[in-house]
Protein backbone atom coordinates (compact mmCIF):
# COMPACT_ATOMS: atom_id res chain seq x y z
CA UNK A 1 0.00 0.00 0.00
CA UNK A 2 1.16 3.58 -0.60
CA UNK A 3 2.34 5.66 2.11
CA UNK A 4 -0.89 7.92 0.72
CA UNK A 5 -4.22 7.94 -1.53
CA UNK A 6 -6.28 9.82 -3.07
CA UNK A 7 -10.06 10.82 -2.07
CA UNK A 8 -11.79 10.29 -5.15
CA UNK A 9 -15.78 10.65 -3.93
CA UNK A 10 -17.88 10.84 -0.99
CA UNK A 11 -19.91 7.82 0.30
CA UNK A 12 -23.34 7.74 1.14
CA UNK A 13 -22.62 8.02 4.46
CA UNK A 14 -20.79 10.62 4.30
CA UNK A 15 -16.92 9.16 4.34
CA UNK A 16 -14.33 9.43 1.90
CA UNK A 17 -13.29 6.54 -0.11
CA UNK A 18 -10.19 5.94 -1.60
CA UNK A 19 -9.46 3.86 -5.10
CA UNK A 20 -8.47 1.02 -3.13
CA UNK A 21 -11.35 0.75 -1.06
CA UNK A 22 -10.14 2.83 2.10
CA UNK A 23 -12.46 4.98 4.14
CA UNK A 24 -11.88 8.35 5.90
CA UNK A 25 -14.43 10.42 7.77
CA UNK A 26 -14.42 14.26 7.29
CA UNK A 27 -12.52 14.25 3.89
CA UNK A 28 -12.99 15.62 0.53
CA UNK A 29 -12.73 14.57 -2.97
CA UNK A 30 -8.98 15.14 -4.11
CA UNK A 31 -7.27 14.99 0.02
CA UNK A 32 -4.43 12.74 0.57
CA UNK A 33 -5.31 9.69 3.15
CA UNK A 34 -2.26 9.28 4.61
CA UNK A 35 -1.13 5.95 5.91
CA UNK A 36 -1.52 6.86 9.55
CA UNK A 37 -5.12 7.72 8.21
CA UNK A 38 -4.73 11.46 8.77
CA UNK A 39 -5.38 13.63 6.11
CA UNK A 40 -3.54 16.13 3.76
CA UNK A 41 -6.11 18.80 2.41
CA UNK A 42 -6.56 18.88 -0.85
CA UNK A 43 -8.57 21.98 -3.13
CA UNK A 44 -12.07 21.17 -2.21
CA UNK A 45 -11.49 20.62 1.43
CA UNK A 46 -12.57 23.74 3.15
CA UNK A 47 -12.70 24.52 7.15
CA UNK A 48 -16.45 23.81 8.65
CA UNK A 49 -17.93 27.04 9.52
CA UNK A 50 -19.60 25.46 12.74
CA UNK A 51 -17.79 25.16 15.88
CA UNK A 52 -19.72 21.64 16.68
CA UNK A 53 -18.82 19.86 13.26
CA UNK A 54 -17.27 17.02 14.13
CA UNK A 55 -19.11 15.97 17.31
CA UNK A 56 -22.31 17.10 16.31
CA UNK A 57 -24.50 14.62 13.95
CA UNK A 58 -26.76 17.24 12.65
CA UNK A 59 -24.08 17.59 9.68
CA UNK A 60 -21.41 15.78 7.86
CA UNK A 61 -19.83 17.33 5.22
CA UNK A 62 -19.23 20.88 6.22
CA UNK A 63 -15.67 19.94 5.21
CA UNK A 64 -16.54 20.26 1.54
CA UNK A 65 -16.98 23.31 -0.99
CA UNK A 66 -19.97 24.38 -2.80
CA UNK A 67 -18.40 21.96 -6.04
CA UNK A 68 -18.12 18.57 -3.97
CA UNK A 69 -21.33 19.21 -2.30
CA UNK A 70 -23.53 19.75 -5.36
CA UNK A 71 -21.23 16.75 -6.69
CA UNK A 72 -22.15 14.36 -3.93
CA UNK A 73 -25.65 15.35 -4.12
CA UNK A 74 -26.13 14.42 -7.48
CA UNK A 75 -24.27 11.68 -7.44
CA UNK A 76 -26.72 10.44 -4.57
CA UNK A 77 -29.64 10.83 -7.20
CA UNK A 78 -27.63 9.77 -10.46
CA UNK A 79 -26.67 6.34 -8.96
CA UNK A 80 -29.51 5.29 -7.45
CA UNK A 81 -31.41 6.27 -11.41
CA UNK A 82 -28.04 3.93 -12.40
CA UNK A 83 -28.62 1.20 -10.12
CA UNK A 84 -32.14 -0.08 -11.14
CA UNK A 85 -30.89 0.73 -15.20
CA UNK A 86 -33.50 3.65 -15.12
CA UNK A 87 -31.79 4.82 -17.87
CA UNK A 88 -32.65 8.78 -17.05
CA UNK A 89 -33.07 11.00 -19.39
CA UNK A 90 -31.72 14.27 -18.16
CA UNK A 91 -30.46 15.19 -14.69
CA UNK A 92 -30.12 18.95 -14.22
CA UNK A 93 -27.60 20.39 -11.84
CA UNK A 94 -28.47 19.73 -8.14
CA UNK A 95 -30.42 22.90 -6.02
CA UNK A 96 -28.73 23.17 -2.69
CA UNK A 97 -30.32 25.37 -0.36
CA UNK A 98 -28.06 27.68 1.86
CA UNK A 99 -26.65 28.27 4.93
CA UNK A 100 -29.35 28.97 8.02
CA UNK A 101 -32.27 28.36 5.90
CA UNK A 102 -33.86 25.73 7.60
CA UNK A 103 -37.19 26.45 8.81
CA UNK A 104 -38.49 23.59 10.53
CA UNK A 105 -36.20 21.71 12.77
CA UNK A 106 -35.87 18.71 15.73
CA UNK A 107 -33.52 19.04 18.98
CA UNK A 108 -33.34 17.12 22.47
CA UNK A 109 -33.55 18.74 25.36
CA UNK A 110 -32.00 17.07 28.34
CA UNK A 111 -30.84 17.71 32.22
CA UNK A 112 -26.82 16.88 32.49
CA UNK A 113 -24.90 17.77 35.45
CA UNK A 114 -27.50 19.68 36.79
CA UNK A 115 -28.11 21.69 33.80
CA UNK A 116 -30.11 21.77 30.53
CA UNK A 117 -28.62 20.63 27.08
CA UNK A 118 -30.12 21.25 23.98
CA UNK A 119 -29.44 19.95 20.85
CA UNK A 120 -28.90 17.42 18.63
CA UNK A 121 -27.42 13.91 19.04
CA UNK A 122 -23.57 13.04 18.73
CA UNK A 123 -22.50 11.60 15.56
CA UNK A 124 -23.45 7.47 16.04
CA UNK A 125 -23.84 8.56 19.97
CA UNK A 126 -27.06 9.28 22.14
CA UNK A 127 -24.99 12.27 23.60
CA UNK A 128 -26.40 15.15 23.38
CA UNK A 129 -24.26 18.33 21.92
CA UNK A 130 -25.65 21.80 23.39
CA UNK A 131 -25.68 24.16 20.22
CA UNK A 132 -23.97 27.45 20.98
CA UNK A 133 -24.63 27.69 17.23
CA UNK A 134 -25.75 26.31 14.13
CA UNK A 135 -25.01 27.44 10.46
CA UNK A 136 -28.10 25.45 9.44
CA UNK A 137 -31.38 26.62 10.74
CA UNK A 138 -32.59 29.87 10.47
CA UNK A 139 -31.59 32.92 12.32
CA UNK A 140 -35.19 32.98 14.02
CA UNK A 141 -34.88 29.62 15.59
CA UNK A 142 -31.42 29.78 16.50
CA UNK A 143 -32.52 32.79 18.27
CA UNK A 144 -34.37 30.65 20.80
CA UNK A 145 -32.13 28.37 21.76
CA UNK A 146 -30.31 30.27 24.86
CA UNK A 147 -33.51 31.44 26.11
CA UNK A 148 -35.30 28.11 25.70
CA UNK A 149 -32.71 26.01 28.00
CA UNK A 150 -33.79 29.00 30.57
CA UNK A 151 -37.47 28.30 30.36
CA UNK A 152 -37.05 24.65 30.09
CA UNK A 153 -34.96 24.66 33.50
CA UNK A 154 -38.31 26.59 35.33
CA UNK A 155 -40.63 23.99 33.23
CA UNK A 156 -38.49 20.84 34.94
CA UNK A 157 -38.69 21.97 38.33
CA UNK A 158 -42.42 22.43 37.68
CA UNK A 159 -42.59 19.19 36.18
CA UNK A 160 -41.09 17.17 39.21
CA UNK A 161 -42.73 15.30 41.90
CA UNK A 162 -40.30 14.35 44.27
CA UNK A 163 -40.83 11.61 46.94
CA UNK A 164 -41.35 13.23 50.55
CA UNK A 165 -38.46 12.47 52.59
CA UNK A 166 -36.03 11.19 50.07
CA UNK A 167 -32.63 12.39 49.27
CA UNK A 168 -33.42 13.79 45.90
CA UNK A 169 -36.57 14.77 46.59
CA UNK A 170 -35.24 17.14 49.76
CA UNK A 171 -33.14 18.91 47.33
CA UNK A 172 -35.74 19.37 44.44
CA UNK A 173 -37.61 20.68 47.89
CA UNK A 174 -34.56 22.93 48.26
CA UNK A 175 -34.44 24.34 44.81
CA UNK A 176 -30.84 22.87 44.63
CA UNK A 177 -31.12 20.14 42.37
CA UNK A 178 -32.70 19.74 38.51
CA UNK A 179 -34.58 16.75 38.48
CA UNK A 180 -34.13 14.17 35.45
CA UNK A 181 -36.23 15.70 32.52
CA UNK A 182 -36.08 14.46 28.69
CA UNK A 183 -38.35 16.68 25.92
CA UNK A 184 -38.34 16.89 21.96
CA UNK A 185 -38.09 20.00 20.95
CA UNK A 186 -39.96 20.77 17.46
CA UNK A 187 -39.45 24.41 15.81
CA UNK A 188 -41.45 25.92 13.10
CA UNK A 189 -41.30 28.91 10.91
CA UNK A 190 -44.90 29.94 10.15
CA UNK A 191 -46.91 32.90 8.44
CA UNK A 192 -46.91 34.41 12.20
CA UNK A 193 -43.45 34.32 13.82
CA UNK A 194 -42.25 30.69 15.54
CA UNK A 195 -44.77 27.60 16.16
CA UNK A 196 -42.63 25.74 19.34
CA UNK A 197 -43.61 22.39 20.17
CA UNK A 198 -42.67 20.92 23.62
CA UNK A 199 -42.93 16.94 23.84
CA UNK A 200 -42.57 14.75 26.70
CA UNK A 201 -42.95 16.93 29.52
CA UNK A 202 -45.69 17.66 31.28
CA UNK A 203 -45.57 20.78 34.10
CA UNK A 204 -47.73 21.73 37.51
CA UNK A 205 -48.12 24.79 39.07
CA UNK A 206 -48.28 28.70 38.54
CA UNK A 207 -44.93 29.18 38.27
CA UNK A 208 -44.17 27.31 35.14
CA UNK A 209 -47.16 28.59 33.17
CA UNK A 210 -46.51 32.09 34.15
CA UNK A 211 -43.04 31.02 32.47
CA UNK A 212 -44.50 29.50 29.68
CA UNK A 213 -46.49 32.65 29.10
CA UNK A 214 -43.96 35.16 29.49
CA UNK A 215 -41.68 33.66 27.30
CA UNK A 216 -44.29 33.33 24.43
CA UNK A 217 -45.41 37.08 24.95
CA UNK A 218 -41.66 37.78 25.23
CA UNK A 219 -40.35 36.44 22.30
CA UNK A 220 -43.24 36.94 19.50
CA UNK A 221 -44.40 33.11 19.17
CA UNK A 222 -46.77 32.16 16.65
CA UNK A 223 -47.88 29.27 19.26
CA UNK A 224 -46.62 27.24 22.14
CA UNK A 225 -47.77 23.63 22.92
CA UNK A 226 -47.08 20.95 25.39
CA UNK A 227 -47.66 17.19 25.36
CA UNK A 228 -47.10 15.51 28.50
CA UNK A 229 -47.89 12.09 26.48
CA UNK A 230 -51.86 12.56 25.87
CA UNK A 231 -51.58 14.85 22.59
CA UNK A 232 -50.80 18.52 22.17
CA UNK A 233 -52.09 20.94 24.25
CA UNK A 234 -52.09 24.58 23.12
CA UNK A 235 -50.79 27.31 25.78
CA UNK A 236 -50.64 30.03 23.32
CA UNK A 237 -51.87 30.89 20.22
CA UNK A 238 -52.77 34.62 19.96
CA UNK A 239 -54.10 33.98 16.59
CA UNK A 240 -54.68 30.83 14.29
CA UNK A 241 -51.44 29.34 13.05
CA UNK A 242 -50.78 29.13 9.30
CA UNK A 243 -48.66 28.57 6.37
CA UNK A 244 -48.09 29.87 3.04
CA UNK A 245 -48.67 26.92 0.59
CA UNK A 246 -48.75 28.33 -3.43
CA UNK A 247 -50.75 31.75 -2.89
CA UNK A 248 -53.20 29.91 -0.10
CA UNK A 249 -52.98 30.30 3.59
CA UNK A 250 -53.35 26.54 5.31
CA UNK A 251 -53.81 25.75 8.69
CA UNK A 252 -50.88 24.47 10.58
CA UNK A 253 -51.50 21.89 13.18
CA UNK A 254 -49.32 21.22 15.65
CA UNK A 255 -46.41 18.83 14.20
CA UNK A 256 -47.76 18.93 10.65
CA UNK A 257 -45.00 18.28 8.06
CA UNK A 258 -43.20 21.03 6.37
CA UNK A 259 -40.93 21.18 3.87
CA UNK A 260 -37.74 21.30 5.60
CA UNK A 261 -36.50 24.76 3.57
CA UNK A 262 -38.81 27.49 1.75
CA UNK A 263 -36.57 27.59 -1.11
CA UNK A 264 -36.28 23.48 -1.55
CA UNK A 265 -40.20 23.73 -1.28
CA UNK A 266 -39.92 26.53 -4.20
CA UNK A 267 -37.79 24.29 -6.32
CA UNK A 268 -39.81 20.79 -6.03
CA UNK A 269 -42.80 22.68 -6.31
CA UNK A 270 -41.61 24.38 -9.49
CA UNK A 271 -40.21 21.16 -10.84
CA UNK A 272 -44.59 19.66 -10.77
CA UNK A 273 -45.88 22.72 -11.99
CA UNK A 274 -43.22 22.72 -15.08
CA UNK A 275 -43.64 19.05 -15.96
CA UNK A 276 -47.85 19.12 -15.17
CA UNK A 277 -48.73 22.42 -17.04
CA UNK A 278 -51.55 21.97 -18.88
CA UNK A 279 -52.47 18.69 -16.89
CA UNK A 280 -56.57 19.19 -17.08
CA UNK A 281 -56.92 16.76 -13.71
CA UNK A 282 -54.11 15.64 -11.27
CA UNK A 283 -54.15 13.44 -8.33
CA UNK A 284 -51.88 14.55 -5.63
CA UNK A 285 -51.03 11.29 -3.62
CA UNK A 286 -49.84 11.34 0.29
CA UNK A 287 -50.73 15.73 -0.62
CA UNK A 288 -50.28 16.48 3.39
CA UNK A 289 -51.12 20.11 4.02
CA UNK A 290 -51.45 20.54 0.20
CA UNK A 291 -48.01 21.43 -0.62
CA UNK A 292 -47.84 20.36 -4.33
CA UNK A 293 -52.10 20.40 -4.65
CA UNK A 294 -52.92 24.67 -4.17
CA UNK A 295 -49.49 25.15 -6.02
CA UNK A 296 -50.70 23.49 -9.19
CA UNK A 297 -54.43 24.15 -8.67
CA UNK A 298 -55.86 26.94 -11.26
CA UNK A 299 -59.38 27.58 -13.54
CA UNK A 300 -57.82 24.82 -15.98
CA UNK A 301 -56.36 22.21 -13.22
CA UNK A 302 -58.60 19.99 -10.67
CA UNK A 303 -56.32 18.79 -7.93
CA UNK A 304 -57.64 15.73 -6.19
CA UNK A 305 -55.56 15.43 -2.84
CA UNK A 306 -55.48 12.23 -1.01
CA UNK A 307 -53.91 12.46 2.90
CA UNK A 308 -54.07 9.36 6.33
CA UNK A 309 -53.39 12.14 8.33
CA UNK A 310 -56.57 13.20 9.67
CA UNK A 311 -54.94 16.81 10.77
CA UNK A 312 -53.60 17.29 7.48
CA UNK A 313 -56.23 16.38 5.41
CA UNK A 314 -58.95 18.63 7.54
CA UNK A 315 -56.24 21.67 7.34
CA UNK A 316 -56.08 21.02 3.32
CA UNK A 317 -59.87 20.83 3.17
CA UNK A 318 -60.39 23.71 5.04
CA UNK A 319 -57.85 26.22 3.00
CA UNK A 320 -59.83 24.68 0.14
CA UNK A 321 -63.33 25.42 0.92
CA UNK A 322 -61.70 28.84 2.12
CA UNK A 323 -59.95 29.57 -0.83
CA UNK A 324 -62.08 28.38 -3.80
CA UNK A 325 -59.43 26.36 -5.00
CA UNK A 326 -60.23 23.41 -7.22
CA UNK A 327 -58.28 21.12 -4.71
CA UNK A 328 -60.91 18.09 -3.22
CA UNK A 329 -59.27 16.92 -0.36
CA UNK A 330 -60.08 13.43 0.26
CA UNK A 331 -59.00 11.22 3.82
CA UNK A 332 -57.56 8.11 2.65
CA UNK A 333 -54.61 5.85 3.69
CA UNK A 334 -52.82 4.89 0.53
CA UNK A 335 -51.02 1.98 2.40
CA UNK A 336 -53.52 0.54 3.12
CA UNK A 337 -56.27 1.33 0.72
CA UNK A 338 -54.03 2.60 -2.61
CA UNK A 339 -56.04 4.36 -5.66
CA UNK A 340 -56.67 1.65 -7.55
CA UNK A 341 -56.36 1.49 -11.35
CA UNK A 342 -60.20 2.35 -12.44
CA UNK A 343 -59.91 5.14 -10.10
CA UNK A 344 -56.29 6.59 -11.28
CA UNK A 345 -57.53 6.22 -14.99
CA UNK A 346 -60.19 9.08 -14.68
CA UNK A 347 -56.70 11.21 -14.11
CA UNK A 348 -54.37 13.06 -16.75
CA UNK A 349 -51.72 13.31 -14.08
CA UNK A 350 -50.05 11.64 -10.90
CA UNK A 351 -48.02 13.37 -8.80
CA UNK A 352 -46.79 11.22 -5.23
CA UNK A 353 -44.90 12.48 -2.57
CA UNK A 354 -44.64 9.26 -0.02
CA UNK A 355 -42.66 9.03 3.27
CA UNK A 356 -39.19 7.60 3.35
CA UNK A 357 -40.72 3.86 2.42
CA UNK A 358 -41.60 4.85 -0.97
CA UNK A 359 -45.27 3.83 -2.38
CA UNK A 360 -44.75 -0.15 -3.38
CA UNK A 361 -48.50 -0.85 -3.12
CA UNK A 362 -49.69 2.50 -4.69
CA UNK A 363 -47.27 2.29 -7.18
CA UNK A 364 -48.23 -0.95 -8.53
CA UNK A 365 -51.60 0.34 -9.08
CA UNK A 366 -50.07 3.62 -11.15
CA UNK A 367 -48.02 0.93 -13.04
CA UNK A 368 -51.63 -0.82 -13.94
CA UNK A 369 -53.32 2.11 -14.96
CA UNK A 370 -54.02 4.41 -17.84
CA UNK A 371 -52.18 7.26 -17.24
CA UNK A 372 -49.63 8.76 -19.05
CA UNK A 373 -47.79 11.31 -17.16
CA UNK A 374 -46.42 10.64 -12.95
CA UNK A 375 -44.48 13.44 -11.05
CA UNK A 376 -42.13 11.38 -8.01
CA UNK A 377 -40.92 13.48 -5.14
CA UNK A 378 -38.77 11.36 -2.93
CA UNK A 379 -36.88 11.92 -0.13
CA UNK A 380 -34.85 8.30 -0.20
CA UNK A 381 -33.41 7.83 -3.49
CA UNK A 382 -33.04 3.84 -2.47
CA UNK A 383 -36.84 3.33 -1.73
CA UNK A 384 -37.59 5.66 -4.64
CA UNK A 385 -35.26 4.13 -7.61
CA UNK A 386 -37.13 0.30 -6.27
CA UNK A 387 -40.63 2.04 -7.25
CA UNK A 388 -39.17 4.11 -10.72
CA UNK A 389 -38.00 0.53 -11.95
CA UNK A 390 -41.54 -0.87 -11.05
CA UNK A 391 -43.26 2.17 -13.45
CA UNK A 392 -40.22 1.48 -16.18
CA UNK A 393 -41.27 -1.81 -16.30
CA UNK A 394 -44.74 -1.26 -16.92
CA UNK A 395 -43.99 1.00 -20.09
CA UNK A 396 -42.95 4.69 -18.44
CA UNK A 397 -39.36 6.20 -19.36
CA UNK A 398 -37.57 8.40 -17.00
CA UNK A 399 -37.80 11.79 -18.76
CA UNK A 400 -36.16 14.06 -16.10
CA UNK A 401 -34.30 14.00 -12.74
CA UNK A 402 -33.89 16.97 -10.08
CA UNK A 403 -31.91 16.47 -7.50
CA UNK A 404 -32.57 18.54 -4.29
CA UNK A 405 -29.71 19.21 -0.99
CA UNK A 406 -32.67 20.69 1.22
CA UNK A 407 -30.33 19.82 4.38
CA UNK A 408 -27.33 21.56 3.96
CA UNK A 409 -24.23 19.37 4.73
CA UNK A 410 -26.21 16.38 5.84
CA UNK A 411 -26.14 13.03 3.60
CA UNK A 412 -29.83 13.43 3.02
CA UNK A 413 -30.75 13.85 -0.33
CA UNK A 414 -34.06 14.50 -1.90
CA UNK A 415 -35.45 14.50 -5.41
CA UNK A 416 -38.02 15.66 -8.07
CA UNK A 417 -38.53 13.21 -11.22
CA UNK A 418 -40.72 12.94 -14.11
CA UNK A 419 -41.87 9.71 -15.88
CA UNK A 420 -44.20 9.56 -18.83
CA UNK A 421 -45.60 6.55 -20.36
CA UNK A 422 -45.22 6.97 -24.44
Amino acid sequence: MSETEEILRIASKGDGVTASGRFAWGAAPGDLLREDGTLEWGPHHVEPPCRHFGRCGGCQLQQLDEESLAAFVEARVANASVSQELGAETITPPHLSPPMSRRRVSLRAESSGGRIVVGFREARSHRLVELEECHVMAPELAALLAPLRKLLITMGKGAAKPKKGGKQGRRAEKGGAMPRMAADIEMTLVEQGVDLGVKGLATEGLAATEAMLDFARDHGLARLTMDGGYGHEVVWEPEPVTVKLGEVSVPFPPGSFLQATLDGEETLVGAAKEWLAGMPTVADLFSGLGTFAFALAGPDTKVLAAEAARDAHLACKAAADRSQQPVFAVHRDLFRNPLQADELGKFAAVLLDPPRAGAREQVDCIAESSVGRVVYISCNPSSWSRDAARLIEAGFRLGELRPVGQFRWSTHVELASLFVRD
